[in-house]
């Protein structure tokens, strides 16, 4: 893999970490406990908040771990081991790169775990 390549893949993953930082400030609000108050909103309309609020905790475990991937395919880009499988060693292919450059096993390792 070029340096060019590595560059790129490198503003991708920055990219795709600042979208996610900024999708989780947004969405903080949507995590904090559902009130209790039957006074204020029906037990339907609360167990619907319930679910939402379930969701949105879901999505945001979710951002978190992307965010750490993210953040370990930018430590292996700084170390020179991008690109490289965990397992074997052998370069990982440029396409599933492109598809995933968090990825970190190559297509042979991944088809031998299953």
């Amino acid at each position: 893999m070029n340096a060019n390549q590595i560059k790129a893949f490198k503003k991708q993953l920055e990219e795709q970490k600042q979208q996610l930082l900024e999708s989780e400030e947004a969405s903080k609000d949507d995590t904090k406990p559902v009130e209790l108050d039957q006074q204020s909103i029906g037990r339907l309309s609360r167990m619907d908040a319930m679910q939402q609020q379930q969701m949105h905790q879901e999505q945001a475990r979710r951002r978190k771990v992307h965010l750490q991937k993210i953040e370990g395919a930018l430590r292996r880009i700084e170390s020179g081991e991008f690109g490289d499988c965990f397992i074997c060693g052998d370069d990982i292919g440029l396409k599933r790169l492109d598809f995933d450059p968090t990825q970190t096993r190559c297509i042979d390792c991944i088809e031998s775990d299953e």
